[in-house]
């Protein structure tokens, strides 16, 4: 790692400078990336608080946590459209801040629908947000010339593990909900809104222009695609099926994730009977894993392309939740969570790049197809674990992580080979 880090180093010095206005941006991008991961991510250790006061089993907890994203793969859909006439930087703070709203809903939740219809808005405004800032971070990128789309995800998993630690001493010190999601509306809303003026002015299309120097493409290796015959989208249908299997990557990524979103807490409460704030620690070691391997991820991934980075990432998951199944410990299972979550940390950068530079695809199509799919696992995932959890137990319901990365070992073969000093 030091290697690649004095690499990157190097190459750098070579580069042209970056204007400021451009820095800007991608401290505005970042930014956005960071309160999207703190304003969900705040909740999630105070799951079994709500999951208790409304009294849930396992199958209802984990059908209104899938009926959520729902509302992501419906919102998602227009995330093109509103793009094209609003422009990603007021899309994704105005849907950040609708975002936090919902969060508050989410909070003060007093039965099953309630639960379930406040997740579903609050995926909706997620899913347009998430669509909108990686549209926007794309943009920047392309000034750069380099790859920076790891640090952008990198930001938002650091968010994930601040928003992961409020919400865990939150319900160490028995905050009452409604209050810690009246402070996260405040906070959140306002630093979203101060983050538009700071981005990068124009149409979303300017830095794809014929004029601008190319950007490093992930997918550059795919012929482009025939302007004539069957379409679908704007898309030919080769060009479909290589979206089609990014996303399913995304999908298995997402399900890896929501392992230690929606059930760490849960998991070391009912195996371990952990106190509130270690149940939080399951969700703060996936994101704080995650946040490590994507603020590293852009040497690793100059230097060995995502394709083998995205498969070295899926055998640790898959390695470190097994050991922590087999071996369940509050330590180990700490340890499990942190693989996943550093195992799957390039993913959703890789994915999102070489959607938004496949040839034959329409500007913003690909990210929102692709983002479609990440939600359709967010979507699917958590009410098979709840069943399976109280069909078994949970712990034998999380075997279904090591099977996710087995998905991501098979789609991952659509990511580049290429390293960005073979691409420049």
């Amino acid at each position: 790692m030091t290697v690649n880090a004095h690499a990157s180093s190097t190459d750098d010095s070579l580069r042209p400078a970056v204007p400021m206005p451009v820095r800007r941006a991608r401290w505005a991008v970042s930014l956005l990336f960071f309160l999207n991961g703190a304003s969900f991510c705040a909740i999630l250790p105070r799951y079994p608080e709500l999951v208790e006061s409304i009294g849930l089993s396992n199958t209802a907890f984990g059908l209104a946590v899938g009926i959520g994203p729902l509302g992501g793969l419906l919102a998602g859909l227009f995330s093109a459209r509103l793009m094209a006439r609003y422009g990603s930087a007021r899309v994704s703070v105005l849907f950040q801040v609708i975002a936090s709203t919902s969060h508050m809903a989410v909070y003060v939740s007093g039965s099953w629908l309630w639960l379930t219809c406040a997740l579903l808005l609050a995926m909706a405004a997620d899913a347009i947000t998430d669509i909108a800032m990686n549209s926007h971070g794309m943009r920047v990128e392309r000034r750069y010339r380099r790859s920076i789309m790891n640090s952008y995800h990198g930001w938002w998993s650091l968010g994930a593990v601040v928003g992961g630690l409020i919400g865990a001493a939150c319900a160490q010190l028995e905050v009452p909900l409604w209050c810690q999601g009246v402070l996260g509306l405040i906070v959140f809303g306002a630093l979203a809104v101060g983050s538009l003026r700071f981005m990068l002015p124009g149409h979303d299309s300017t830095e794809r222009m014929p004029t601008a120097a190319p950007a490093a493409s992930s997918a550059a290796e795919v012929p482009a695609a025939a302007p004539t015959g069957f379409r679908l989208a704007g898309m030919s249908l080769r060009a479909l099926g290589l979206v089609t299997a990014l996303g399913m990557v995304l999908v298995f990524a997402g399900s890896t994730e929501d392992a230690g979103n929606t059930w760490g807490a849960l998991f070391m409460r009912g195996t371990f009977e952990a106190t509130p704030f270690l149940a939080g620690m399951a969700f703060v070691a996936l994101q704080g894993a995650q946040t490590i391997g994507r603020f590293t991820g852009d040497a690793v991934v100059d230097r060995l392309g995502d394709r083998a980075t995205a498969r070295l990432g899926g055998v640790i998951a898959a390695t470190g939740m097994s050991i922590a199944l087999v071996v369940p410990t509050p330590a180990t299972a700490l340890l499990g969570f942190a693989a996943a979550g550093w195992g799957v940390a390039t993913l959703f950068p890789a994915a999102y790049r070489a959607a938004d530079d496949l040839p034959g695809v329409p500007h913003g199509v690909g990210i929102t197809v692709v983002g479609w799919f990440a939600r359709l696992g967010f979507f699917v995932t958590p009410p098979v674990v709840g069943a399976l959890a109280d069909a078994l137990t949970l712990r034998y319901a999380l075997w279904m992580v090591p099977m996710y990365a087995v998905g991501i070992l098979v789609f991952s073969g659509v990511l580049s080979t290429r390293n960005a000093s073979e691409e420049r």
